[in-house]
């Protein structure tokens, strides 16, 4: 292998001109030849350097809207032929092949233009770039002759390591073409991503049978889970909706593995609660404190009560547990909001918001120099998209839909006790979205609370259901929350009815869960027993 190797031709064509003015400059003044296409060349030669274009350099003029302009032995022979070899050298100076030492391409922007609303599948396609990948990966293969860049983020080193020697090391060559496989995999997976579902049907649609990922890391973590532990942050190329990974921050050091985890969990309840039953257009704000992945507290209210309300009742769910939370709101945080959430009694790792009053942004960043201010802008008029979720396992990957439909209180069966009541089905409806975001095996108790339904206990992560029923009943007193209000609601069924007695024995008036037990009739006695009111869903909540 050769170590340093010069660069003396350098092909550029790139969709994102940042920095490219500035390190074709450098590569000019230490006498590299410049080769350009199109939208590039016009760039360089408007800063006034000297460019010829790849077609007068291959002879072989641009066609097909430009479908084929690279695509040329002349391009390709000079990038691939390995410069040690005498029959590869023989035959590119036979043919007339100059060498290219340097790659510096970056690909049409499908990722940006499918992200347009109402994107045509033909423009789309327009947008799928074919001369670029095949430039860097014949570049990433000769790596040990050629250096290539797909990203302005590797300008700075490559130009400081130019600057000195006039070429590239062999150790920045193998780094760069390891990346640029990377690039070239990433932008091949974003394609089929948004493909497949368009092209195929059925289970191939959703799951096919080569899976690829189009993430893109966008910070590393200073550790994982533990200390021990190494961990990064990657974020979805093809996502939408609201992403605590596309968050702005506001304020506050950096987010940690744990923080953007919970904060991602928070987020995900909040919008949930505030679109309510799917309802486009609910007028409601939503929020929710996560402690350890798990709701500890969460509201939803009108509009019209303001962030005070829906981040004081969040937090009442379980004031102990909420201290050194993660609290996620769907509105814009008013300065009477922060003056509560600067009280003693509050302690907040992460704060996420749609937004924060000029004043309470400063309320909240005088409070402390370590919480985390994050601003996202929701929309809650839209029902989530049922995406995919990933989670790994030793030598493999579970892939599921996201759990988001929406409680369908219509569809619910009346199996016991008195009719709900207009108000108990509201409080059940935020109660399922809160017990689906909870650990299984999970009750979650909701109530109302003035003009706010919240979280009154949760009972999360049980191996067996009648702990679950305990624990929730045991936050709701230490809170003092009247379960006389109040709904649990139950991820799965009830496998016996000893469950649904410490429920009732409590004070709980309205029973919902899946049903599906072979002994639900014994909860429904119970019930009609102690006039209580039952509903079956028919939909399991499980999150494990």
């Amino acid at each position: 292998m050769t170590d340093q190797w010069p660069i003396r031709r350098a092909l550029l064509s790139v969709s994102d001109k940042t920095g490219l003015v500035d390190l074709a400059r450098t590569l000019v003044q230490r006498g590299v030849e410049l080769l350009s296409t199109g939208g590039t060349a016009k760039a360089l030669k408007d800063a006034g350097l000297p460019v010829k274009l790849v077609e007068e350099h291959t002879g072989f003029p641009e066609m097909m809207d430009g479908r084929l302009k690279t695509l040329h032995p002349k391009v390709h022979g000079g990038l691939l032929a390995i410069r040690t070899d005498s029959a590869h050298t023989a035959a590119a100076e036979k043919h007339g092949i100059p060498p290219i030492d340097l790659v510096i391409v970056n690909l049409y922007p499908f990722r940006e233009t499918v992200a347009k609303p109402g994107v045509s599948l033909e423009h789309a396609v327009e947008n799928i770039d074919i001369g670029g990948p095949t430039m860097v990966r014949a570049a990433a293969k000769n790596h040990e002759f050629v250096a290539v860049l797909t990203s302005p983020g590797q300008y700075a080193a490559f130009a400081e390591q130019f600057s000195s020697s006039g070429g590239t090391t062999l150790v920045m060559r193998r780094r760069l073409a390891a990346e640029a496989f990377s690039h070239t995999g990433t932008y091949d997976a974003a394609i089929s991503s948004w493909l497949l579902p368009k092209f195929s049907e059925g289970t191939e649609a959703m799951f096919p049978r080569e899976l690829a990922l189009p993430f893109v890391r966008t910070q590393t973590a200073r550790y994982g889970e533990n200390p021990h532990q190494a961990a990064a942050i990657y974020a979805d190329a093809l996502a939408s909706g609201p992403s605590v990974v596309t968050a702005r921050q506001l304020h506050g050091k950096e987010l940690s593995y744990n923080n953007v985890n919970d904060a991602a969990a928070a987020l995900e309840l909040a919008v949930a609660l505030a679109a309510g039953s799917g309802a486009a257009g609910s007028g409601r704000i939503g929020a929710a404190v996560i402690k350890h992945a798990n709701p500890c507290g969460a509201a939803e209210v009108d509009a019209s009560a303001g962030t005070l309300l829906a981040c004081d009742r969040a937090i009442a769910g379980d004031p102990l547990a909420a201290y050194g939370g993660i609290l996620a709101c769907t509105g814009v945080i008013s300065v009477v909001a922060a003056e509560r959430l600067v009280q003693k009694d509050v302690f907040l790792e992460v704060l996420i918001a749609a937004g924060y009053e000029p004043v309470a942004l400063e309320i909240l960043k005088a409070r402390s120099a370590n919480i985390r201010l994050l601003e996202l802008p929701v929309d809650t008029s839209q029902p989530p998209k049922a995406s995919l979720t990933y989670r790994s396992i030793p030598g493999g990957l579970l892939v599921q839909q996201r759990d988001v439909l929406p409680p369908a209180p219509g569809t619910w069966e009346h199996k016991a006790g008195p009719a709900p009541s207009s108000s108990q089905l509201r409080v059940a409806c935020a109660t399922e979205v809160m017990v689906r975001a909870m650990s299984s095996n999970a009750i979650a108790i909701g109530g109302t609370d003035g003009e706010a339904v919240r979280l009154f206990g949760g009972g999360v992560g049980q191996v067996d259901r009648v702990t679950a029923c305990r624990l929730a009943v045991e936050k709701c007193k230490a809170t003092k929350a009247d379960l006389g209000l109040g709904v649990a609601v139950s991820d799965a069924f009830f496998p016996f009815s000893d469950g649904p007695e410490i429920l009732i024995a409590a004070g709980v008036k309205m029973l919902v869960h899946p049903g599906g037990s072979k002994r639900d009739a014994d909860t429904f006695a119970l019930c009609d027993k102690h006039g209580v009111t039952c509903m079956v869903t028919g939909t399991r909540r499980f999150r494990h």
